[in-house]
C-alpha cells in the first residue's frame, strides 16, 4: 500500500525511535492550525497495563448508547490503519495517505519521531470527521507523550501502573506514576484504576495541585467477581453484569475502570452491559478460530496474547487458570528491553514445554537461544525453535489436542495476525 511507503519515509525523520519531548509535536500542530483544539470531547487514557482493553470497553459502551467514537491506539498489530478509528471505522487507505502526506509537507523535513508525526496525523483526521467522543490512548508515559496536547479533555483515565519502560520513565513506581499522571489536567475529572499505595500517592498529589476530581478504585467505586458475575458499585448504586468477554481477573478490573468512566459520562445501563459483553481487543488472550495455524492444529486450541511485562505475565497466568485443564505449550518470543524472567515466572506452572522463537523483522528481538535460557531460569522446560510454524508442528506431533499459547510480545502477535489472516 502507498501508505506503507509514506510511513517508511516518516521513519527516517529522526535518528531515535523514542525521544520524549513535545517541542516537535507543538511545532507541527501549529503548522497544521492546531487540530488538537478541534476534537470531539476527549477521553485520555494512560497507564502501564490495560489501556487498550479499557479503551475497547469504553468504546463499546459509548457506541451501544448511540454515540459515534474516534479512537487512537498504538502500536498496531497487523497494519497501521488499526491505530486510527474514525467514527467507528478504521481509517481508509485514501484518507491515511492524504493526512500522512499533509503532515509530511507541513513538517518540511524537520526532525520528528515516527510516533509523533503519526499521532499528529491521527489528531488531524479526528478534527475533520464529526463524532461524539475521541478516545486517545497514551503511547508511552504521559507527560511528554505526543497525545498529551489536549488542553481540556472531558475525562482522563489512569489504568494500573507497574514497572515497565524504565529506560524512559524511571526505575521506581513513583517516577513512572509521575509520568503517567502527567495527563491529569486542571479541573478535569480522572478515573483511577487499582494502584499500589506509592503510585496512588503520586496521582493524588498531582490531582490536588490541579484541582482535578478523582474517581478512585476502592474509594469512589468498587468492582469484583461474585458467583460468575461482575459486580460494580459506586455512589449511584450497584450493577450486576455478566463477566467481561475478555478473559481474566485483570479484565474485571479493566471493566470496572471503563464502567466508572461511562457512569461519569452518564451513559445508560445498556452502555454498561455492552462495555463488558461487546468489547473486542486482539491479542489479549485471544483464541484464534481460523487461518493456517488452525488448519495445522485442527484438534487443538491456539491462543494469542501480546502482554510482555511481569504484571502482564501474572494476569495471563490468572486468565489461564480460568480455562479447563488441558496440556499447554507456550510459543514465546520477546524483546531484549523487557524483564523476561519476571514475565515468564508466573507462567511456568502452565507450561508443559516452552518453544522459544525470535520475532521476525525486529532488531531488538531476543534470539531463540536467549529466550530459552531465560525460560529455564524461570523453571520451565524450554527448547529453541526456528519459527512459530515449526514449533506448532512439533507440538501437534506430540499432542494433537494440546492447548498452545503464543505469547511474549505485541510484535510477535502482530506477525501472527498478519500471517494467519
Amino acid at each position: 500500500m502507498r501508505s506503507d511507503i509514506i510511513l517508511d519515509r516518516l521513519m527516517s525523520l529522526h535518528p531515535k525511535v523514542i525521544d520524549l519531548v513535545l517541542d516537535r509535536v507543538w511545532r507541527l500542530l501549529d503548522a497544521l492550525d492546531n487540530p488538537q483544539d478541534k476534537l470531539p470531547p476527549v477521553i485520555h487514557i494512560a497507564g502501564t497495563n490495560g489501556k487498550g482493553s479499557t479503551q475497547a470497553m469504553i468504546r463499546a459502551g459509548l457506541e451501544s448508547a448511540g454515540n459515534t467514537v474516534h479512537a487512537y491506539t498504538s502500536p498496531h498489530l497487523a497494519r497501521f490503519h488499526e491505530r486510527i478509528r474514525l467514527a467507528g471505522e478504521l481509517i481508509s487507505e485514501e484518507m491515511l495517505q492524504e493526512i500522512l502526506e499533509e503532515c509530511e509537507r507541513a513538517n518540511n523535513g524537520e526532525n520528528i519521531t515516527y510516533f509523533e508525526i503519526t499521532t499528529v496525523a491521527g489528531l488531524l483526521a479526528f478534527s475533520r470527521t464529526p463524532a461524539d467522543y475521541t478516545l486517545l490512548e497514551v503511547g508511552l508515559g504521559g507527560t511528554l507523550d505526543a497525545t498529551n496536547v489536549v488542553a481540556k479533555p472531558a475525562l482522563t483515565v489512569i489504568t494500573p501502573i507497574s514497572i515497565d519502560h524504565t529506560q524512559f520513565l524511571g526505575d521506581t513506581i513513583e517516577q513512572i506514576a509521575a509520568e503517567k499522571a502527567g495527563i491529569i489536567k486542571r479541573g478535569v475529572p480522572c478515573v483511577v484504576g487499582p494502584q499500589t499505595d506509592a503510585a496512588l500517592e503520586v496521582i493524588e498529589a498531582r490531582a490536588a495541585r490541579l484541582g482535578a476530581p478523582l474517581l478512585v478504585y476502592g474509594q469512589h467505586w468498587h468492582v469484583g467477581e461474585e458467583h460468575g458475575r461482575l459486580i460494580y458499585q459506586d455512589e449511584t448504586g450497584l450493577r450486576d453484569l455478566p463477566l467481561p468477554a475478555l478473559i481474566g481477573k485483570h479484565q474485571v478490573q479493566n471493566a470496572g475502570i471503563a464502567l466508572a468512566a461511562l457512569r461519569h459520562l452518564e451513559m445508560p445501563d445498556v452502555a454498561l452491559e455492552a462495555a463488558v459483553t461487546k468489547a473486542e481487543w486482539p491479542a489479549r488472550m485471544q483464541r484464534l478460530k481460523k487461518g493456517p495455524l488452525i488448519d495445522a492444529a485442527p484438534q487443538g486450541e491456539i491462543w494469542l496474547d501480546g502482554g510482555h511485562n511481569p504484571a502482564a505475565g501474572l494476569a495471563l497466568a490468572e486468565a489461564m487458570d480460568r480455562l479447563p485443564k488441558r496440556p499447554t505449550y507456550l510459543i514465546c518470543g520477546m524483546l531484549n528491553t523487557k524483564d523476561i524472567t519476571g514475565y515468564l515466572t508466573p507462567l511456568a506452572r502452565h507450561s508443559e514445554t516452552l518453544f522459544a522463537v525470535s520475532i521476525p523483522g525486529e532488531t531488538a528481538t531476543l534470539t531463540s537461544a536467549e529466550t530459552a535460557s531465560f525460560a529455564k531460569d524461570a523453571g520451565m522446560t524450554a527448547i529453541e525453535s526456528e519459527s512459530v510454524q515449526d514449533a506448532l508442528e512439533t507440538i501437534v506431533a506430540r499432542d494433537p489436542q494440546a492447548r498452545v499459547l503464543i505469547c511474549g510480545s505485541l510484535y510477535l502477535a502482530g506477525t501472527i495476525l498478519r500471517e494467519n489472516s
